[in-house]
């Protein structure tokens, strides 16, 4: 009795899912085109088509001041933000050892200056003996000599003494240009060495009402970009707003990482409200062609494929197409970038329609070549069967 209750559930169970499959098949084999695809009616329309990267907003002049001479920080007169003038004092190094140094020249200067006119009035009073034959011509002769080495040694000093005057004078280090603070690097106490390469202290913008752009675009959309091609893009601080520059430069040193070629292109752009700041990334979005009045298909319909295997796919229905009904292509065409196939719904039926594309705007493609017109219905998907699951659609970028 258990093994004849066993067999009758499981041909009841068999007989339900037969039974489901039938009606399956009913529901989906009745159902109309409109019902079965979403549908999209030819348009046209203008186009745009953009490259974009992410840049970083920086100053067009950031001066990074330094110094020339070590000490320690005994003054700050600037901070963060803070604006300048040109000439005006950003801090103070101690100065105790360089004016020292400056005092020793200087008194080395009048050392020498005292030696020097000794010389002179020893070589005038060699000239008047020599002229009453009291001393020899070479006695002249070194009076002249140590009177002519008295003077480049005086020389010789004063060049010393306004070295070490103009090294002291480093100890204010006062601001090149006219701007604001963006970076202070050292704080009040902290010893500063000059060496080989001058240590940065201070960061001054000059102007941050006009600011510029780097950014890395791949080498893929390098060849379609131009000096003075308009831009536009966004920042986080600002979602909701678009700001508007130029390409100003396409440099020629190219990055590589990870085998992955990449070009700086630099934006210029005005910030009369100083509201975009240094560092902040940029979304940028460079329009490399338009078109206006042009027949445009949707991406969706050049990316959709009818499934194989769903219900009534020999029925009238079904795609008719010469040559691969799967891809739309006809035998020995090569498929392309430029060229694409969609679905178009003529006298009740699927037919495959073969396309020669052109630009893009990743939602809309140009249409440059095809059987294919205004108001014509194309299929940009399936619908989902009611209380079904959706059929298989084959995605696959054109």
């Amino acid at each position: 009795m258990i093994r004849l209750a066993r067999r009758a559930a499981v041909i009841l169970l068999l007989a339900g899912l037969l039974g489901g499959a039938y009606w399956w098949y009913l529901q989906t084999g009745n159902r109309s085109l409109e019902q079965r695809y979403k549908l999209q009616a030819i348009e046209r329309g203008d186009l745009t088509q953009t490259v974009s990267a992410n840049g970083t907003l920086n100053p067009v002049v950031l001066v990074n001041v330094g110094t020339q001479v070590s000490g320690t920080v005994t003054k700050l007169y600037v901070d963060f933000n803070d604006k300048v003038e040109k000439g005006q004092p950003l801090l103070e190094l101690d100065d105790a050892l360089l004016a020292a140094q400056a005092r020793q020249s200087a008194a080395n200067v009048g050392n020498i200056a005292a030696a020097l006119d000794l010389a002179r009035a020893s070589e005038a009073r060699m000239k008047a003996l020599f002229e009453q034959e009291y001393v020899s011509r070479q006695e002249l002769e070194q009076a002249i000599q140590t009177r002519r080495s008295s003077e480049a040694q005086l020389l010789q000093a004063k060049a010393a003494a306004d070295k070490d005057r103009a090294n002291l004078g480093y100890t204010l280090i006062r601001s090149p240009v006219s701007g604001v603070v963006v970076d202070r690097v050292v704080d009040l106490g902290q010893t500063v060495a000059a060496s080989l390469q001058t240590p940065t202290l201070i960061k001054i913008a000059q102007d941050l009402s006009e600011m510029r752009i780097d950014s890395s675009f791949a080498e893929a959309d390098i060849g379609k970009i131009r000096p003075g091609q308009k831009v536009r893009f966004t920042v986080d601080a600002f979602p909701n707003r678009i700001f508007h520059g130029a390409v100003e430069q396409l440099r020629l040193n190219p990055t590589i990482q990870q085998n992955v070629v990449t070009y700086n292109v630099r934006v210029s752009l005005s910030n009369p409200e100083q509201i975009l700041l240094p560092g902040m990334t940029a979304y940028v979005s460079i329009a490399v062609a338009s078109r206006e009045n042009v027949l445009l298909v949707p991406n969706a319909a050049l990316r959709f494929r009818p499934s194989d295997d769903r219900p009534g796919a020999g029925d009238s229905t079904a795609p008719k197409a010469a040559g691969d009904a799967t891809s739309g292509v006809q035998p020995g065409r090569k498929r392309d970038g430029a060229s694409g196939t969609v679905f178009r719904v003529d006298h009740g039926e699927l037919k495959a329609v073969n396309l020669q594309l052109g630009i893009t705007d990743n939602r809309n493609t140009e249409v440059t070549g095809g059987d294919l017109k205004v108001g014509d219905m194309v299929v940009t998907g399936e619908n989902v069967p009611a209380g079904g699951k959706p059929s298989s659609v084959g995605m696959r970028l054109f």
